[in-house]
């Protein structure tokens, strides 16, 4: 049995998806997510099993309503997707009508129109990426393929852009989503076939009107590459750790929180809408510089708790030689406040 077997358990490996591998860009300096991803532990199980279960991801409504949205923009062979669209003109394929085919069959029949050189739209295609060993299955919304001489994305999300602007959240993480596909056309026809621009389709304002916007996703395509070969060099890391270490969700709880003690977490808020162990990592962090955001603990380099954070403010702790830059502005800011009250 593998090291990486030994660390899951006796359960399956939980495979990844696209919002799953986008979600790895969130947070790179996270060793514990990195290892528990390229074991293929399913996070979800692991928290809840340890008193810590997690409360993200869209609402009913929103589920609703996005299926809504993509239903009435795909009827009638895309017609209100190719009028949103514009330049798009040519066939329209949608490879999930069968659904006797097997994975691996509509995998081949996608690979097989994607180098045909056709004109058109794709619907329900099927990719592939390599992530940390495992063969993950990927599903566009569309791939309109041969845009002029190149491929390109098209991503189909259910919230609204209003007068022009959208939220920022939201658009990046569409942004990433849609750079996972990128990814894996590319590392299948080639950089030069595949747009690094990517249109996404949007309600527009308050209605279910239809807008398309272009995204460049040349610096989320570079962070995906970055993460993706981390957690490929994971596997030594993963090899280094000690024999007994495992998150065999049969364990009793004491272990598998030891377990997950050995494992360095870089917690930041931001997790708390990523990532399935971000509240057990939060209550781990309590009383901690991290709690405060990325940008906090940054400024505040080499200062780990709130405890010294608030002694040096105040003077009653000399700070280390590495703390004296960032305890000379929290004494000023420790100033300010006091005059200003």
């Amino acid at each position: 049995m593998s090291q990486v077997e030994r660390l899951r358990g006796t359960a399956p490996g939980k495979r990844h998806n696209a919002r799953t591998v986008a979600a790895l860009t969130g947070n790179p300096g996270c060793t514990r997510r990195a290892v528990l991803d390229a074991a293929g532990v399913d996070k979800v199980r692991l928290a809840e099993r340890i008193g810590f279960p997690g409360a993200f991801g869209q609402s009913r409504f929103a589920l609703a309503r996005g299926n809504a949205f993509e239903a009435m923009l795909k009827a009638d062979d895309c017609a209100l997707l190719r009028s949103t669209l514009g330049a798009y003109v040519g066939g329209y394929e949608d490879l999930g009508a069968d659904e006797d085919d097997t994975l691996s069959a509509r995998h081949t029949r996608t690979r097989a129109l994607l180098r045909s050189g056709a004109e058109g739209l794709l619907d329900h295609p099927l990719l592939t990426l390599d992530v940390a060993g495992q063969t993950v299955f990927l599903e566009p919304d569309l791939i309109a393929y041969q845009n002029g001489s190149q491929l390109q994305v098209v991503e189909i999300k259910s919230f609204a852009i209003i007068d022009g602007q959208a939220d920022g959240t939201a658009v990046s993480s569409a942004a990433v989503q849609a750079a996972v596909y990128v990814l894996a056309l590319r590392r299948l026809l080639g950089d030069d076939r595949v747009s690094h621009e990517v249109v996404l389709v949007c309600p527009e304002n308050f209605s279910m009107q239809p807008v398309a916007v272009v995204l460049d996703v040349r610096k989320q395509l570079s962070t995906l590459k970055r993460q993706l070969s981390r957690l490929a060099s994971v596997s030594s890391l993963i090899e280094s750790l000690p024999p007994t270490l495992s998150f065999d969700l049969a364990q009793p709880v004491a272990d598998l929180v030891s377990s997950l003690d050995t494992l360095t977490a870089r917690y930041a808020p931001e997790c708390l809408s990523a990532c399935e162990m971000s509240v057990f990592c939060r209550d781990e962090a309590d009383g901690r510089t991290e709690l405060l955001g990325r940008p906090v603990r940054e400024a505040l380099g080499g200062i780990e708790t709130v405890g010294e954070v608030l002694a040096l403010a105040a003077g009653t702790r000399e700070p280390e030689p590495d703390q004296v830059e960032a305890a000379t502005l929290l004494r000023a800011a420790q100033r300010l406040r006091d005059e200003a009250l």
